[in-house]
């Protein structure tokens, strides 16, 4: 992947009202790790009891950086907004890269590149305001408990957009945030896209058989039918989570990423090495969900374990078995959050076959600035029609659900 072509010498520091600062870092690094993690402790524009969204930790954008999986040299430069008082005490902040490509975001703007390229623009650099390689909502305005939220999240946007026309590039991508944060970007004139994926929802289940027991007669069996099977030929599971997790279940686990990566997309996003930084780092808030047959490691699943959300990662195998995809990443995230008591479980992103085993289709939103006006005005056109067909699709989805009607 190409280098990002533009690297300032000095970090810009954006006009703002008086009395505070909104400048640019480089690096997550330079920010105190302390206070990154206090304004993510809001949720969303409304405030929130629950922990913080862990994608967004200052640990987890950390480990991308350090690895070399996020950096200037894979196409994600880190153009981080913070907002300071005076005394430099941050406020509020905003992850955010300068890129030199589209990959690795799954709210795919291709199609307006190439036409803006075919008309004589120049689409890249832009600006994606994102958690790399990450399709999970969470907050991307984040905020210090106690501060003004809205007016807060408002200076972020409107920084994004200063920083956009000072750095000369096309846009600005903000993906998979908050609803919340979604309608206020459209308040503030960023055009509003959504799209989909399928998540999982606790109803109050105590056991696995207690979500069957929610299905359909047909799902239930397909589910169980599957479930065997997948067992076949002894394959055993294990859950591996915080201390338990060592350098050797990464190694086996990285071998799985990367033969999976290499076949699906070319070369894998993440480094071996990220994953060894997350481990010394969150993981308490890791879960590997592992296959071993014949007392070898065969495939697993990698979650991130939220607040009262499990959210499905990455996944690969080395050896092919029938419905092993499913059980590893489907039935065992399911099985987890009903043994712990969490609310959901989000499989990652896209995946219609998801809907057959208990996960319903929820909406994703993403929020753009587009400098130039013709090409603000053509995609504005194409978001009026995209949003009426992803909503008309979810309802298509919706009917098919596997759930008993008696429990719709």
């Amino acid at each position: 992947m190409g280098d990002v072509e533009r690297d300032p010498a000095d970090a810009p520091q954006l006009d703002a009202d008086e009395g505070v600062v909104v400048r640019v870092s480089r690096r997550i690094a330079d920010v105190p790790a302390s206070d990154w993690d206090a304004a993510r402790r809001r949720v969303g524009i409304k405030t929130s009891t629950r922990k913080p969204n862990p994608f967004v930790s200052h640990a987890f954008l950390k480990a991308l950086e350090e690895s070399g999986s996020a950096t200037r040299e894979t196409g994600w430069l880190p153009q981080h907004l913070l907002y300071e008082d005076r005394s430099g005490r941050l406020q509020a902040c905003m992850p955010c890269y300068l890129k030199s490509h589209s990959q690795g975001e799954y709210v795919f703007d291709h199609g307006w590149a190439e036409a803006y390229m075919r008309a004589g623009g120049r689409y890249y650099p832009k600006l994606q305001a994102s958690v790399p390689f990450t399709p999970v909502t969470g907050p991307r305005l984040l905020v210090r408990a106690g501060a003004s939220p809205i007016e807060r999240d408002a200076v972020l946007l409107e920084a994004g957009r200063t920083l956009t026309k000072e750095l000369g590039v096309s846009s600005l991508h903000i993906t998979f945030m908050t609803r919340a944060e979604w309608e206020l970007a459209g308040r503030l004139g960023y055009l509003r896209r959504t799209d989909q994926q399928f998540h999982w929802l606790n109803e109050g289940y105590e056991t696995f058989d207690d979500f069957l027991g929610a299905l359909s007669s047909r799902k239930r069996k397909t589910i169980r039918k599957e479930r065997r099977a997948a067992l076949d030929d002894d394959i055993e599971i294990e859950w591996v989570t915080g201390s338990d997790l060592t350098e050797a279940h990464w190694d086996a686990f990285f071998a799985f990423y990367t033969d999976t990566g290499l076949r699906k997309w070319g070369t894998p996003y993440l480094t071996r090495q990220c994953f060894s930084l997350l481990g010394q780092s969150m993981a308490d808030a890791l879960l590997l969900v592992l296959a071993k047959r014949g007392g070898r490691y065969i495939a697993g699943a990698l979650n991130v374990i939220g607040a009262d959300t499990l959210y499905g990662r990455y996944w690969g195998a080395v050896e092919t078995h029938d419905f092993l995809h499913f059980e590893v990443c489907y039935y065992q995230a399911i099985d987890y959050a009903i043994r712990h008591g969490l609310a959901r479980v989000e499989a990652a992103a896209q995946g219609g076959h998801k809907l057959a085993r208990g996960y319903l289709p929820a909406e994703t939103y993403s929020a753009h600035y587009i400098a130039d006006p013709g090409l603000r005005r053509a995609v504005a056109d194409y978001l009026a029609r995209e949003r009426l067909a992803v909503s008309h699709e979810a309802a298509l989805l919706t009917e098919e659900s596997p759930y008993r009607r008696d429990k719709a």
